[in-house]
């Protein structure tokens, strides 16, 4: 996907998974299905962030793991994915289940304790988006939340699996959704996508029409309240390329992912996407803020201008649609991570494809406050910091797709530890996947297919388990690991759980 950009071979791949086979029959039922009552009772890990502040963080009593029981993981269950062709969305862990979504456009609601299946559910496109949770406006019932490959929303009984509403978010063809629906106020913040991108490789294709967006919708009924497009104009003709398709613009700013919400300034916050047409609106390669009541932008800051890219402008043949002055393809695939300093101050950190990690202050619309560079070199477009990172205290880590995890102290930007990471043998190395931290620790999913846990004091790797390999699942569908390059590993109630190759693994302690 592109930053979901991650390569064009894997952009290229993603076109695949809109068309989807017939519902698959679900595999290793659970014997029963008691409803899932009041989910916060048990530890969770809800969306892509645990969190509306997107620090992707667990506390030590939802996570129930601490140093010494690390080096006791087991794993404790392996569930395939029937049909799947990739890795499963970000686990979303909520009442002692866990729900996840498969390229196949299947739903699946799983038991943590043993991967049994209560249900699935049969989407219209592949869900790559983690899977939000929600409760009810009926009496002691939850909803699903989740977007598929189509643009299409969909809340869904989280004890049944029967559908509650779905609705279409944007009708261009191209359009999807990859950043998780965020859950606020009994509203549904959702990001919209595209893989325009791609389309635009073919010199016939009318390049581009597509404008990213976030969309506000009813919890309970899925009724749009607003929608804010990135960029504000909508495109119209402009000039014919070399093969006499007709040209459009502007368009891109994309919103890959999950929005940030900020409560005290009634605010949401997106990073956006390059342009794919010339010249880029200042609203791409951005951090936004928007009004939670009314989608108003209320400011932006253009982190990367003038970055207008597209395919083909990494095509050996067929460049026509790509920018004369093609950009780097810097566009932010990471949500920002809203903290709160010790001094009282409150900093967006965002981490760019570039490299750069930006230090945003949401008190002064957005000014730049800090920037430090991870990266030695500057990135291809495939980027160096792919799908964000996590934070503490004192420090935000982030995976580099270089080869390895890097921490950054909140208050001045300054590096602290780097942690390169040298791939297993013959595999390709890079730490594109979000990164996950508990007290003291880091999670990190690798391009290798190796998941692995640091020290967050001195990025000491402490454990470490490689994924490919064959699984017997507890779905009894033959199931293997393997690459792990955009969802990181979700913690709770004394569990890891992580998506590789067409496998979702499950770990804990005897």
């Amino acid at each position: 996907m592109k930053s979901v950009h991650v390569s064009a071979a894997l952009l290229l791949s993603m076109v695949s998974a809109v068309a989807q086979p017939p519902a698959v029959a679900d595999p290793g039922h659970c014997s029963a299905n008691p409803q899932l009552g009041d989910l916060t009772l048990k530890p969770s890990w809800n969306g892509w962030g645990a969190g509306i502040s997107n620090l992707r963080r667990q506390g030590s009593a939802a996570a129930q793991l601490n140093g010494p029981w690390l080096g006791e993981l087991k794993l404790k269950w392996a569930f395939g994915f029937p049909g799947a062709k990739g890795a499963p969305g970000l686990p979303t862990v909520a009442g002692g289940r866990v729900f996840a979504g498969a390229d196949t456009g299947d739903v699946y609601s799983l038991d943590a304790a043993t991967g049994c299946v209560y249900w699935s559910y049969h989407a219209d496109a592949g869900v790559r988006a983690a899977i939000t949770i929600g409760r009810s406006e009926k009496p002691g019932e939850s909803l699903v939340y989740f977007g598929d490959l189509k643009a299409n929303v969909y809340a869904i009984d989280a004890d049944t699996g029967a559908e509650v509403w779905k609705v279409s978010v944007d009708a261009h063809a191209a359009a999807r959704i990859t950043g998780s629906p965020q859950l606020y106020e009994d509203r549904l913040y959702v990001p919209v996508s595209s893989l325009e991108e791609v389309s635009a490789a073919d010199p016939a294709y009318a390049c581009c029409t597509f404008r990213g967006s976030v969309a506000a919708l009813d919890a309970q009924s899925g009724h749009m309240i607003w929608q804010t497009f990135i960029i504000p104009d909508a495109p119209k003709p402009t000039t014919k390329n070399a093969k006499d398709t007709q040209q459009f613009g502007p368009s891109g700013g994309g919103v890959w992912n999950s929005p940030t919400v900020d409560p005290k300034r009634r605010a949401l916050y997106v990073g956006t996407g390059d342009a794919y047409t010339q010249p880029a609106p200042k609203t791409t390669d951005s951090i936004v803020a928007l009004g939670l009541d009314d989608g108003r932008m209320l400011w932006s800051v253009e982190d990367t201008p003038n970055d207008a890219w597209v395919t083909a402008c990494i095509a050996r043949a067929n460049k026509e649609n790509c920018p004369q002055d093609a950009g780097p393809d810097y566009d932010f695939g990471s949500s920002p991570m809203l903290i709160d300093l010790h001094n009282g101050k409150s900093l967006l950190i965002a981490g760019q494809k570039s490299g750069i990690v930006w230090a945003h202050d949401p008190d002064r619309k957005g000014a730049v406050v800090w920037k430090t560079s991870v990266s030695a070199t500057p990135p291809e477009a495939d980027g160096e910091i792919v799908w964000g990172g996590t934070a503490d205290d004192s420090a935000a880590y982030f995976g580099v797709r270089s080869g390895g995890v890097v921490s950054v102290a909140l208050e001045n930007g300054e590096r602290g530890w780097v942690t390169p990471i040298k791939a297993a043998p013959g595999r390709r190395p890079g730490q594109d996947a979000a990164v996950s931290s508990i007290p003291g620790y880091i999670f990190s999913n690798g391009w290798d297919g190796v998941l692995r846990i640091l020290s967050s004091g001195d990025g000491k790797i402490v454990w470490s388990f490689d994924t490919v390999q064959e699984f017997k699942t507890v779905s009894g569908v033959p199931a293997k690991g393997g690459v792990m390059s955009s969802a990181g590993p979700s913690i709770a109630g004394g569990m890891i759980f992580a998506g590789a190759g067409t496998v979702l693994l499950a770990f804990g302690v005897e």
